[in-house]
């Protein structure tokens, strides 16, 4: 299972509106430590299947959402649940140190 890509025209269905806890990926292509954790974070969607909706941002293509959420630094991982921000770490994480970024939310 492949994290969905958010769009600006998604983001209330998909994650706003989403029965589930949101964790959010905000990344770019050109980003090195975004290469490195999208596979550790792409295993964590399927980890977390039915628990916790993972999804993905491209901070250069939906520059709005990443304003709307203060992004400076990638990649920045946040946890919503109902719309809400209840969590946000910067930067490459390990699979250990996101597993406990979203258990520590759930």
């Amino acid at each position: 299972m492949i994290p969905m890509e958010i769009t600006e025209d998604n983001y209330d269905s998909e994650v706003v509106k989403s029965a589930l806890p949101v964790v959010i990926d905000f990344y770019a292509t050109w980003c090195g430590p975004c290469k490195i954790t999208k596979p550790i974070f792409n295993d964590l969607a399927v980890e977390y299947a039915g628990v916790v909706k993972l999804v993905c941002i491209n901070i250069d293509q939906h520059r709005n959402l990443a304003i709307q959420f203060g992004i400076t630094s990638i990649p920045t991982f946040i946890f919503t649940k109902n719309g809400q921000v209840l969590g946000k770490v910067i930067g490459g994480k390990s699979h250990d140190d996101l597993k406990h970024f979203i258990d520590s939310h759930l």
